[in-house]
């Protein structure tokens, strides 16, 4: 029933509508947040990501890519660089272009540096802080556009060896953007190619969140031959969810050389859990790994098998895409429903951790005659500039072969000290090492110490 307002119920109506407007800048002064674990547009509306990544570094004359991406349902841009240390270099004035496109086009760009993918595996990978370098150095092209772009500082930033200070590493890199006035939110990738196998950002991201002085930091996943059960894609996203802590699927495709991810299952629990995804890739790559391309030549008009799926099927870009709201018209995303699932099978501990540091000793695999192992050391409630870790099996085991730590042993009794690259931890931050062991009979888990120095 309709009623006419008095000029009195006017008046009050509008101081009202003062009051709520004064309230809410704490969004619109900069340009994404992130708050509970969900990101929040420059409008105060959640955004979920529905995009792909596109290769421009490498194609930079394929402009037309970014309407192509928007004409089949993106919201996002995951936008390839180079630094010039692998690659020819993506000036500011090239960024700043960029930039437009993905603005004309009303799709947030996801900015990212590819050349520390794999570093200390890949030849020729650089650091963290070399990419901060970069960014640094294309400020003028950043600065001013927080509502439409987001940096994730450095592309898998390290391979299967000396990531154990990859929460180190990425923390100073997150300090060292702000110092330098960088309000936008940051994307920080994991470890292991992007596939933290080694949970490196997952039991640390909690840590490495607080450290942002700003807390706006967004955690992304690569998701492919690791994860290829839906039982693992769950655990993983559900651990981030339940956490409060912001997760994206910042790459992941329907195949690949490492094994088979199970797309299906990322993309539904992405969907019903309010988690963005970003599908590796528009098209461009090299021929071994062809067959991620969703656009034949670019062309968004002759899609593959994957480009059908991600754009057009179940759960896909088409179906569950929202435009960024900064972008005006377009209905807001809907919010996403907090974690009711019940807690991961193995949770996190919810204490905190003692001084010092400690250990924890895993049987990882076992087979006749031997086993694998690994061991986590996480540091107390105040950093460490080295470990020490002991344990002495009951059973005749022998160790054979490490990595990740120099482990020595005298009789039954096992030493295990950090190397040169994983000793220092900040406070509660942690590193995995592994052994390779003979063991006949029974294989009990050992008692463990840790001792700080």
């Amino acid at each position: 029933m309709r009623k006419r307002l008095s000029v009195a119920g006017v008046a009050l109506l509008t101081a009202l509508a003062a009051i709520f407007v004064f309230v809410q800048p704490a969004h619109a002064a900069a340009g994404f947040t992130v708050s509970g674990g969900k990101l929040y547009d420059a409008n105060g509306n959640e955004f979920i990501m529905r995009g792909v990544n596109h290769p421009h570094a490498w194609y930079p004359q394929q402009t037309s890519s970014f309407a192509n991406i928007k004409s089949l349902g993106a919201n996002t841009v995951r936008v390839v660089l180079n630094t010039g240390d692998r690659g020819t270099r993506n000036s500011a004035a090239d960024v700043s272009n960029v930039v437009s496109l993905c603005k004309a086009n009303k799709v947030i760009c996801v900015l990212e540096v590819h050349d520390t993918t794999g570093y200390g595996e890949e030849s020729g990978a650089i650091t963290l802080d070399r990419a901060v370098d970069y960014w640094l150095s294309i400020a003028s092209a950043l600065r001013g556009q927080e509502k439409y772009i987001i940096v994730n500082i450095g592309n898998e930033p390290y391979g299967n060896q000396g990531y154990g200070t990859w929460a180190t590493d990425t923390a100073n890199a997150i300090k060292r953007l702000r110092a330098n006035s960088f309000s936008h939110t940051i994307m920080v990738d994991g470890p292991n190619w992007g596939q933290d196998w080694s949970f490196t950002m997952r039991d640390n991201a909690a840590w490495v969140f607080d450290a942002d002085p700003q807390k706006n930091t967004v955690f992304s996943i690569h998701m492919y031959g690791v994860f290829d059960t839906a039982a693992e894609i769950r655990d993983y996203l559900g651990r981030f969810r339940a956490a409060r802590l912001p997760i994206v699927v910042g790459e992941f495709g329907h195949d690949h050389t490492d094994g088979n991810p199970d797309e299906d299952t990322i993309l539904s629990y992405s969907q019903a859990n309010g988690i963005g995804y970003l599908g590796w890739s528009w098209s461009g790559n090299s021929s071994y790994v062809g067959y991620l391309d969703m656009a034949v030549n670019f062309n968004p008009n002759n899609l593959t098998s994957w480009g059908q799926r991600i754009f057009n099927g179940a759960n896909g870009i088409r179906q569950t895409s929202r435009e960024a709201s900064v972008y005006g018209g377009a209905t807001p995303t809907p919010t996403s429903p907090a974690p009711s699932s019940p807690a991961p099978s193995s949770p996190a501990p919810s204490t905190p951790a003692p001084s010092g540091c400690t250990a924890t000793y895993t049987v990882v695999n076992s087979w006749s005659g031997g086993f694998q192992g690994e061991v986590k050391v996480t540091a107390g409630n105040r950093p460490v500039n080295g470990w020490t870790v002991r344990w002495t099996f009951t059973n005749g085991q022998s160790v054979s072969q490490a990595w990740n730590a120099d482990v020595t042993r005298s009789g039954s009794a096992v030493t295990a000290r950090n190397l040169s690259y994983n000793g220092q931890l900040g406070t509660g931050a942690s590193t995995t090492f592994g052994f390779v062991a003979s063991a006949s009979g029974s294989n009990p888990v050992p008692a463990v110490t840790c001792t700080a120095s």
